[in-house]
Parts: structure tokens; C-alpha cells; sequence
């Protein structure tokens, strides 16, 4: 689906288009921040400036063979607009209707602007505005903006991480990555070997053996996997009983309930945890389970966990169309993987399932009054905001949970702040932080994830404790943003503009 704002609806200063909000993304976290907007803050204009053809962000990007949800649907659904369907997993496909819908329901597709890209956002500190360039077809242009809200997401739309793998030229067969999957790659009865570990092998290896003629998860370590149903029946009869309304909350809330429970406990108990999953993976795999393919050496959720929809993981492996296999890649040939132990794996195809490359921001370039913005210098407010940087929201998802949980928490919060600023008259609010600030340093990332240790030298400063922290817990974010008012002394509300005018 695409969508482009209506001409001339917006009003304009100085000559230039003037916006109370300008939404940098069109994927979750923009699609909840422009719903919010209309549900919130009626009567303030904003724009949604999407730089592919489609509304969709992640779930338009990749187009892989089986891709799906690694969350369940009921928290990767909008907790204003909810996944009314029982599947608890769905493919990209649906979800890419779901989001749709939601555009159409609450008639955002005048406010969105595809093919249109952010290069760069200015701060005037004397304006109060951010004067940022956009770029579209027809070149570029100026916009005007009393806030910056990046819904970029949080990596590289343009590159993948390339894992050095060793004497992959000399491989005569087809090589792709699954950011950049051919529409008519054709792996019909062929032997494709995947590499990698993550959710995106897990998903492409059953997908691919429906129709290939063998393929191997080749991962350097292996993962802990859980199967999930598709469906939740329970879902279904929750809904018949209370109603959809009543019943979507109450679904909602098991799941992240359960998910928070099991989360913590593996980290309380990774003994016990591992063991649980030792003996799903046993019952699903029977004498194909095979420790040195399945155990991680490390926890649960010491990295993320993949969650196999229907077993079909283990299914594949079961029937024979599939394999998973711990090994060193030592080189290739015309036909094949050569592995460090001695092996030799034939292949037609290889996908390199390596991995995200992480970019915060969008790759725009952010400065205060012509000086670039260094993200390491600043400090995490309320996971969406930064230290002495004003009006500038930003979306970072759980690592340990849907990502549409936290962009439903900070479309509203930031929505709150918004009017406050209105009823206060204010027209800048920056999360302020002295020099002796005292903070000591947190770190940021849960996880050992290649993806996210490579990323630690970009990222922005978090603390131990809230406010000045990217918080990893939901259910404590909720009552964090129940309980806290927007106005916390934190915060500093100034109307600038009129006491530059006072001044003069």
C-alpha cells in the first residue's frame, strides 16, 4: 500500500511547509505515532515521511520465503487497533494488511508521504523549529517542524552485516541475503545451505524445504528454539466469552504476562529454563535431537528466542528435508560449503542469514544549530527521549519483547508531552541534564547477540536506574508513565521564542 499526503493542507511559515510534528517512518512505530496524533492531539498537523515506495517499514523490507512475526500477534498488534485474528503467528503478508487497515481506519494515508526521504533536521534553537530537508522524486525541499519523532527503527535499511565468510567467491552457485531477496530466485529441487542461527533461518529453512530438494541451517552456534502454536485457541474462546473488546485487552494481557514471567525466570533460573526447552526439543525431535545442533553454551534468552510456529522446524528436519548443523566454515568450491571439521556440504544455493547491521536515526543527519548530533553524548530519557536534546522523540523497541509494545508507550507519552507544551504555552522541551550530573553508566545491551555487541560504539548512554535509562521491562515502563506526570522536574518547558522577544 502506498499513501501521500494531500496538497496544500498544511500551513506554512515564512514561505516554508510548517508542521507541529513531522514522523520520520511509516512502519509500527509511525503508524502508532500518527494514529496516536489523531486520537490525542487533534487539530495538529503532521506528516509521516516514508522513504520506500510502501507503508510497512520491516514488513515491507522483507519479502523472504515464510517470513513472519517472532512475536505473538496480540502484542505486536497496536493495543488501540487490535490483532482480532486467533493466529498468534502470522506471516509478513498479513501483517502488512493488518497495518493497512490501520492506516485506513484511522485515515492516515493523507498524512503519509512515500518515496519521500529525511536527509537532515536542524535545530533552531532561536525559531524553535526544525528545519529539515526532504528528498523525493520530485528533488529536494525544506520543511519546517516544532518536533522530530524518529520511527526509523533501529537498522540498516540499505546494508546487512557481511560476516566475513571465507572463500565465498569462489562459490559458482547463487548467493543472496535475505534483506534483498530476489523475486524470481528459483530454488526448486536444489541444495541450499543457510547460514546462520537466528530467527530469520529458523523461519527460511522450513519455507525453503517445501519445495527444494534438501537444505542445511549451517550456524557457526546454535540457538535455543521453542515450538509455538500458530493459532491460539484460547484467544478464540477468550473473544466469544467477554466480547472482542474486552477480550482482546484481556488476551493482550496474558501474553505479556506469560512472556515477562518466563522471561525473568530464565534469567532467575537459566537451569531450569534450559531443561524445559531441552525436553520440548526432545519430544519434537525424537532421534534427530542432537545437543551439539540444538544446546546453545549459553542461557536462555541470554540471546533472543526463536520461537518455531507449528514445529515446522523440527518437522522439516524430522522428514528428512532439512538439517541443522554446528560447524566452522574453512572455504568453498564451484559446488559446495568445505567446513573446518572435514565436510563438505553441496550446494545450488546459499543464503547468508548473518545478520542486522544496527543504525539509530535513519542515517539522517541530526545537528543543534549546525553542530552534528554525536548520540554517544547523550543519555536515554525515558527510553524515547535524550539528554539536553530538544523536542526529539525517538522509538527503540524491547530486545526482549514486541517492538509495538514500547512504540504504543511512547506515542502516548510523547502525545502527553505535546499537550502539555500547548497548555503551557512552551515551545521547546528538553530533557535536562547538568554537566555534574553524577549518572553512572548502565550497560545497554541484555544480550551476547553479534548484532547488537557490534552496535555498542553508536548507541547513546543509559543509566542503572529510570528516568535516565532504555528500560527493558514493559509492565515497570507502564506503571513508570502511569504514575510519573509528564511534568517531572525533569522536563524543562520554556517558551523561547517569546523571551527572545521579551529580550529584544
Amino acid at each position: 500500500m502506498t499513501a501521500n499526503a494531500g496538497a496544500g493542507s498544511l500551513p506554512h511559515m515564512d514561505g516554508l511547509e510548517t508542521l507541529d510534528v513531522l514522523i520520520v517512518g511509516a512502519g509500527i512505530s509511525g503508524i502508532s505515532m500518527a494514529a496516536h496524533m489523531t486520537m490525542l492531539c487533534p487539530g495538529r498537523s503532521f506528516l509521516v515521511a516514508e522513504r520506500r515506495a510502501n507503508l510497512g517499514g520491516t514488513w515491507d523490507l522483507f519479502r523472504y520465503p515464510g517470513v513472519r512475526s517472532d512475536s505473538d500477534m496480540h502484542t505486536l498488534g497496536f493495543r488501540f487497533a487490535p490483532w482480532a485474528d486467533d493466529r498468534s503467528i502470522a506471516g509478513g503478508e498479513a501483517i502488512r494488511d493488518y497495518l493497512a487497515g490501520v492506516v485506513e481506519k484511522f485515515a492516515l494515508a493523507r498524512h503519509i508521504r512515500c518515496g519521500t526521504r529525511v536527509v537532515s533536521a536542524d535545530w533552531r534553537a532561536a525559531e524553535a523549529r526544525w528545519h529539515v530537508v526532504l528528498e523525493d522524486g520530485q528533488g529536494r525541499r525544506d520543511v519546517v517542524a516544532r518536533w522530530l519523532h524518529l520511527a526509523t527503527g533501529y537498522y540498516d535499511y540499505d546494508e546487512p552485516h557481511e560476516a566475513v565468510i571465507p572463500g565465498l567467491q569462489s562459490f559458482s552457485g547463487a548467493v543472496v541475503h535475505p534483506q534483498f531477496w530476489p523475486a524470481d530466485l528459483d530454488y526448486a529441487d536444489k541444495r541450499v545451505v543457510v547460514i546462520g542461527s537466528g530467527a530469520t533461518a529458523v523461519t527460511l529453512v522450513p519455507a525453503m524445504a517445501e519445495t527444494a530438494a534438501h537444505v542445511t541451517m549451517l550456524q557457526r552456534t546454535p540457538t535455543w528454539m521453542v515450538a509455538h502454536p500458530s493459532r491460539d485457541p484460547w484467544a478464540r474462546r477468550i473473544r466469544r466469552w467477554l466480547g472482542e473488546t474486552h477480550g482482546n485487552r484481556l488476551v493482550r494481557f496474558i501474553n505479556v504476562r506469560v512472556h515477562s514471567l518466563f522471561f525473568n525466570r530464565a534469567r532467575r533460573e537459566p537451569g531450569k529454563v534450559a531443561e524445559f526447552l531441552r525436553r520440548g526439543l526432545r519430544g519434537h525431535l525424537g532421534e534427530h535431537y542432537d545437543p551439539a545442533q540444538f544446546e546453545p553454551p549459553y542461557g536462555p534468552w541470554q540471546q533472543r528466542l526463536c520461537l518455531v510456529p507449528d514445529a515446522d522446524l523440527f518437522e522439516a528436519v524430522r522428514s528428512g528435508k532439512a538439517a541443522v548443523l554446528t560447524g566452522a566454515i574453512a572455504g568453498f568450491d564451484a559446488g559446495g560449503v568445505r567446513l573446518a571439521g572435514g565436510e563438505r556440504l553441496p550446494a545450488d544455493v546459499v543464503v547468508t542469514a548473518t545478520g542486522l547491521k544496527l543504525e539509530l536515526g535513519g542515517k539522517i543527519a541530526v545537528s543543534l544549530d549546525g553542530a552534528p548530533v554525536d548520540w554517544k553524548q547523550h543519555w536515554f530519557y525515558r527510553s524515547c527521549l535524550f539528554s539536553n536534546l530538544p523536542n526529539l522523540s525517538v522509538v527503540f523497541g524491547y530486545l526482549n519483547n514486541s517492538w509495538t509494545l514500547r512504540a504504543d508507550n511512547t506515542s502516548d507519552y510523547v502525545c502527553r508531552v505535546l499537550n502539555h507544551m500547548a497548555e503551557s504555552g512552551a515551545d521547546t522541551v528538553t530533557p535536562e541534564l547538568p554537566d555534574d550530573h553524577g549518572l553512572v553508566e548502565a550497560d545497554i545491551i541484555l544480550f551476547s547477540s553479534g548484532y547488537l555487541q557490534r552496535a555498542r560504539p553508536m548507541m547513546p548512554r543509559s543509566a542503572a536506574t529510570l528516568p535516565w535509562r532504555l528500560n527493558m521491562n514493559y509492565l515497570e515502563d507502564c506503571r513508570d508513565f502511569r504514575q510519573n506526570p509528564v511534568s517531572d522536574g525533569v522536563l524543562r518547558f520554556e517558551r523561547t521564542v517569546a523571551k527572545q522577544r521579551e529580550l529584544a
